[in-house]
């Protein structure tokens, strides 16, 4: 049997080389280095120049202010039916017609229409004093015969429609209308004469 003791500088060189098999060489740590210093001096960059800082700050304001004017419904003055039973009887009471408008809590066309349409002194005026209002949301079980009756069985909204008295449909529109267009469909439906439409 012979024995071999390696010498020092074999020893030296086994070292070496499991350093450069073990961990990645010095070119590629070095690229790695260069790379990342690339990127905190980016994300630096990113962080403290005026233009990404006043971009992000626009950007916060759009999109808050955009989620605010889709979602922010003012009071109004309609007077509101309590359900279709009670509108139907004020109706038959005053010989008025009926609106059924459909929405849901979710449905921001919905709340652009209560913005702009219902809101406004004008359509308040010729509502209250013509027509029995009343909203219908579509996510509440127990309006699931009125969305049968006017063929609304998936929840569509939003949807304006003027009935007679007894709830047959005389007009509707299917979406978001604006104030001309509800004026308008009001005008078509009524047979009491608004001269201030």
């Amino acid at each position: 049997m012979i024995l071999v003791i390696p010498s020092p500088a074999i020893l030296k060189y086994k070292s070496a080389f499991s350093l450069c098999t073990n961990q990645p060489n010095y070119f590629s740590r070095n690229m790695n280095n260069k790379m990342n210093r690339k990127k905190l001096e980016l994300l630096n960059l990113l962080k403290t120049h005026w233009l990404w800082i006043w971009f992000w700050r626009v950007t916060l304001v759009v999109s808050l202010s955009y989620a605010w004017y889709c979602f922010y419904v003012p009071s109004n003055s309609i007077v509101w039916a309590d359900n279709f039973t009670s509108a139907q009887y004020k109706a038959s009471q005053s010989d008025k017609p009926i609106i059924l408008f459909f929405t849901g809590k979710w449905c921001v066309p919905c709340k652009v229409m209560k913005r702009n349409v219902w809101a406004d002194d004008q359509v308040t005026k010729i509502v209250n004093s013509s027509f029995i209002p009343l909203t219908i949301d579509v996510d509440d079980p127990d309006h699931a015969a009125i969305l049968t009756r006017y063929n609304n069985d998936n929840g569509v909204t939003p949807i304006t429609i003027v009935t007679d008295p007894n709830g047959n449909a005389l007009q509707w529109r299917v979406g978001g209308i604006g104030k001309s267009e509800f004026l308008e469909l009001l005008r078509e439906s009524s047979s009491i004469a608004i001269n201030t439409i």
